[in-house]
């Protein structure tokens, strides 16, 4: 079998797999969400945290309870981080500097879980299962509250409760994250992936010296950080390293968690505004987008010309030979079009235009189909410029799910798409002006410039994968990456929120022969352009000078 059809068959197995498991997880999800009841052991956690799980939030309450959690989880995990070198189980090593301890914590506490560190050599089994883990469950849950929220302002009228915080956040981490990862972990492990609490030990010689690694509980943190689309790895090499990723099943199975949660939340979304065209219109254009993206990336690098490429069937450096370029590229784009950011092969490595790829799936916002509850609100904003630009088309003052589209919401909308873009280029700006960061950079030219750009845009969406050229581990990049991360993963929810409050209040507008019909292929076509048009002007400049310059000079 040729590599390209093991590839195309992986794709098509993929596909099938997210076709059964949609509908029933889609509409269970809605369940949750929709449910007045509440099991004892989340009562029990109301009672803790003193929260009353039926009170009903409007927006601004929505929002402070967001932020007064996340803020306290990144005080938690940047304390656990610092007392490191006095727990138990920190297997020998020191505390966490509190440039790196900050840019950790922000990352995990944000969904982004970049790590500037090597976490074989840095994080003990505390930090690593009792913060780092339990981040990668809650802060996936803080993204699907913040959707549910803005589907409630759709499905709602005449009130501006949009639900409560707390409720949604148990629920989704014990109804929906949990039982799904712990009958992950069970598949993981049967594929062979570790799963102890074992400490560093040698395992044989290594040029001339001997090789030391430390167990941990792998499997656990490694299905959670894949179906939370969070991305943070137990070790260095990420999913590239086969205590995370053994088998070429894993692979498949890794990327089939990456993407199931936001692509079923659009049936979510479809039931619970009583509409499930309108959900089946918002996966059509995630699944354009997504395939369109894997087909190119998959073409960029079989078809990379050069005789070592040539002999190898393709361009295989920076990749494991498990998984092939097939298994890779499938890989790069559905972690780079959702905010996991786990990798399972070098994304420096890839071809200049492959290279591209992944941080122009970032630069959608990802939003095909993103992250855990981000790429379904991300989407459900483009819907709403998609329909603000119909109806300039038509001189009509636009509708979308019977609510109004004024200039409050779209003024919301506009300033959600300008947050990210905004921090991205400024930063990039300041590192490539200033004299100093540039010294991280391995490569010079187009690439080195890649790579600054890449460490920002992953940054500020929230992916936390690498162009793994880029030395982050200095007093700027954890710094300024770490401010990066808050902004870029909190201001976009004050105006999400802010959105959802508006669009609740409104009454339900009747559908006219004159309604643009936003169930329907058209819509999705009109859809699909203009998040292409929208991030080809925002990005196109920064792109050119990077990995467009290096793909055509190649």
């Amino acid at each position: 079998m040729s590599p390209v059809t093991a590839g195309v068959l992986q794709l098509l197995a993929l596909i099938a797999a997210l076709a059964l498991a949609y509908r029933p997880l889609g509409d269970y999800m809605a369940r949750v969400y929709s449910s007045e009841k509440h099991y004892k052991p989340e009562k029990w956690i109301y009672k803790v945290i003193g929260a009353n799980p039926s009170a009903e939030m409007r927006w601004p309450a929505y929002l402070r309870a967001v932020l007064a959690f996340s803020a306290v989880s990144v005080l938690f995990l940047y304390g656990m981080q610092r007392l490191q070198g006095s727990l138990p189980g920190s297997l020998g090593f020191v505390s966490i500097d509190p440039d790196q301890a900050f840019n950790t914590a922000a990352s995990f506490v944000a969904n982004t879980n970049w790590q500037s560190y090597y976490g074989e050599q840095a994080m003990g089994h505390v930090v690593q299962t009792g913060g780092l883990a339990v981040q990668n469950f809650v802060s996936a849950a803080v993204g699907m509250a913040v959707a549910v929220a803005l589907v409630r302002g759709f499905a709602r009228s005449r009130t501006g409760e949009l639900g409560n915080f707390w409720s949604d956040l148990v629920r989704g981490t014990v109804r929906i994250l949990l039982p799904i990862s712990v009958i992950g972990a069970v598949v993981l492990v049967a594929c062979g992936v570790v799963q102890n609490l074992a400490g560093i030990h040698e395992v044989g010689q290594f040029m001339g010296g001997t090789q030391q690694w430390n167990g941990g509980a792998v499997a656990s943190q490694e299905v959670i950080k894949e179906l939370g689309t969070n991305g943070g790895g137990y070790f260095n090499a990420n999913s590239a390293h086969p205590f995370e990723n053994p088998t070429p099943f894993s692979n498949l199975f890794e990327i089939f968690l990456i993407l199931v949660i936001p692509f079923a939340l659009t049936r979510t979304f479809g039931r619970m505004v009583g509409n499930l065209r309108q959900g089946y219109a918002i996966l059509a254009t995630m699944g354009i987008i997504w395939i369109a993206f894997t087909g190119l990336m998959m073409w960029t690098e079989f078809a990379h010309h050069g005789p070592v490429p040539d002999v190898a069937g393709g361009a295989m450096e920076g990749k494991e030979t498990r998984f092939g370029i097939g298994g890779s590229s499938i890989f790069a784009v559905a972690t780079t079009l959702t905010s996991t950011g786990a990798v399972n092969s070098f994304h420096s490595s890839y071809t200049g235009f492959g290279g591209g790829i992944t941080m122009l799936g970032m630069q959608l916002g990802e939003i095909a189909p993103g992250g855990v509850g981000s790429g379904l609100y991300g989407m459900l904003i483009m819907a709403i410029i998609a329909v603000f630009i119909a109806g300039l088309m038509v001189g009509r003052t636009p509708e979308y799910l019977g609510k109004k589209i004024g200039t409050r919401e779209i003024k919301l909308a506009a300033c959600y798409i300008l947050v990210t873009p905004a921090l991205v280029l400024c930063f990039t700006a300041a590192a490539m002006a200033l004299p100093t960061p540039g010294n991280s950079m391995t490569n010079s030219g187009a690439h080195g410039f890649s790579e600054i750009l890449y460490a920002y845009t992953s940054g500020a969406n929230n992916n936390g994968s690498a162009f793994a050229g880029l030395n982050a581990d200095t007093q700027w990049f954890n710094s300024t990456i770490g401010i990066a991360m808050l902004l870029g993963r909190f201001l976009p929810m004050v105006f999400v929120l802010a959105l959802a409050g508006a669009l609740a209040e409104q009454k339900p507008v009747p559908e006219t022969a004159g309604t643009l019909r936003t169930d329907k292929p058209l819509y999705a076509g009109l859809l699909v352009g203009t998040i292409v048009i929208i991030t080809g002007l925002t990005y196109f400049p920064a792109l050119a000078l990077g990995p467009l310059a290096e793909g055509l000079a190649s």
